[in-house]
């Protein structure tokens, strides 16, 4: 009898071929021999493990244990909801069966003999065809590619497969722009994943034919989707596209195995865009990302939501604006088209919302191989983003400006000119502005490193005080400590009276 054995990880090549077939084939794959999925979840850090499964009765079971629970126990529990669920469904049936007819009267079928009261299921861990022991623990009892039989019904056990823990399509989706879905892999690799992208068929268009693999049945009842040619992460809608909703069908994956399927529908048709925008014709010049030796870089304001949604920004600032085009949806789809586009190796953003940083750029430009740090002032913050073949994040500062020039020694005489002008003091030192300092790395030479500075200074032209520039970056090729970075910025006095 197995009691201890050691963690292994078994590849799952059937899962792999089977994504390959065509759904009839997988189909037909599948009934002939392949188990049900008992997915756990264990993580070191954690007191509990999940274990999760389909019972024959067709309910779903979470169940949450403690990782240093016997087994016996365990499987005691999932021998009474199979129980309970067997009585369910066995009760479900006779009312179904007593239900009065369409006529009114009663069903046609006589009283007949009553069921056999069901006994407990017999429940049974098994392990390299050994069953377990039920005194070994839960966390060492529940090994991937171990089998989990209750009743009739075998379950081959993956312990820790990948899987999306959160996954999200854009709220506003425009013809010509790419949809970049939000997701999260536990255990995973969005590298490794497959991606399926469908669109609804038009209304009045002929139903596809049963086991066609263009056609895939919606859980919608009034919908049909058509299968595009599409297995990337990233799917961009023609004008073909416009007033049908997308679906996206996507299995994570590690390189090895493929955890659970998931579908995703947009809440959203797709929208007619704006056509060329000013951004294309730059993009001409930028359709390939740069050789090694070279670094694209990319600075961008791109608007705050808060500082876009006010009076004066619709009056005074933007009046020449369509109230829609200062939407923030309408916009997210704009930034990320133009940043996308560009294929640089380095981007500096300004006024980013933080709800903007998560849900709508790192999305997009993880999809297109940039990762990205942010750092938040107030009511919106920095982003700086880089190419992850290119680059590693070496170190991160994020410096306050008016806690630097008071305490940095090294700012003593600027701080000292700055006591000539009040109210420009005043000014700097209410002022929230910070310095996001990135020190990357190259990934092909290791004594290779870029410091990179972003930075959203102060500016008002009644103010007679500037902080440097009001949107700014700097990359610098050398090995700037957090101490001499901070020193990167000037402040612009006015001239002083004679």
């Amino acid at each position: 009898m197995w009691r201890l054995p050691g963690a292994r990880a078994a590849l799952r090549v059937i899962r792999t071929a089977l994504e390959k077939l065509s759904p009839a084939e997988a189909q037909s794959q599948t009934a002939a021999g392949a188990m049900e999925r008992a997915v756990v979840r264990c993580v070191p850090s954690e007191p509990k493990l999940s274990l999760s499964f389909a019972l024959a009765d067709g309910s779903h079971k979470n169940m949450q244990r403690d990782q240093s629970e016997p087994l016996g126990r365990v499987l005691s529990r999932i021998a009474t909801n199979a129980l309970k669920g067997h009585a369910k469904a066995a009760a479900a049936k006779k009312s179904r069966k007593s239900r009065p007819n369409a006529s009114g009267g009663a069903a046609c079928s006589g009283p007949g003999p009553e069921p056999a009261v069901a006994c407990e299921p017999v429940v049974k861990l098994y392990y390299r065809e050994e069953a377990v022991a039920e005194d070994v623990l839960n966390v060492d009892a529940w090994q991937d590619g171990a089998v989990l039989q209750i009743g009739d019904v075998k379950y081959k056990v993956e312990r820790n497969p990948p899987a999306f823990t959160e996954l999200q399509l854009p709220r506003y989706i425009m013809a010509g722009f790419p949809v970049c879905p939000k997701l999260s892999l536990e255990f995973g690799d969005p590298a490794s994943s497959l991606f399926r992208w469908y669109k609804e068929a038009k209304p009045g268009a002929a139903e596809p034919e049963v086991g066609v693999p263009s056609s895939l049945s919606s859980s919608s009842p009034s919908s049909s989707w058509t299968e595009t040619e599409v297995e990337e992460r990233v799917y961009t809608p023609s004008n073909a596209d416009i007033g049908l909703r997308l679906k996206l069908h996507c299995t994570p994956g590690d390189g090895q195995r493929f955890g659970p399927s998931r579908e995703l529908e947009s809440v959203c048709v797709v929208e007619a865009g704006p056509g060329t925008c000013t951004f294309d014709h730059r993009h001409l010049y930028t359709k390939k990302v740069t050789e090694d030796a070279l670094i694209r870089t990319v600075s961008y304001n791109i608007l705050a939501d808060t500082y876009a949604q006010t009076e004066f920004s619709r009056t005074v600032l933007y009046p020449y604006c369509a109230p829609y085009a200062l939407e923030l949806d309408y916009r997210q789809n704009l930034i990320q088209k133009e940043l996308t586009g560009y294929n640089a190796d380095v981007i500096c953003l300004q006024e980013v919302d933080r709800a903007v940083f998560s849900d709508s750029l790192v999305p997009a430009l993880e999809a297109f191989g940039l990762e990205g740090v942010f750092r938040i002032k107030q009511h919106e913050g920095l982003a700086t983003f880089y190419r992850k073949s290119k680059f590693s994040l070496l170190s991160q500062h994020d410096i306050s400006f008016y806690e630097a020039l008071e305490s940095d020694p090294l700012h003593k005489e600027l701080l000292e000119k700055l006591v000539l002008y009040p109210s420009a003091q005043e000014k700097v030192l209410q002022r929230s502005s910070v310095l996001q300092v990135s020190v990357l790395q190259s990934t092909k030479d290791s004594s290779k490193r870029i410091c990179v500075a972003n930075t959203h200074l102060y500016w008002h032209p009644k103010d007679g005080v500037s902080l440097c520039r009001p949107g700014w970056s700097a990359v610098a090729g050398s090995q700037l400590t957090a101490s001499s970075a901070s020193r990167v910025y000037a402040i612009l006095l006015p001239q002083p009276p004679e």
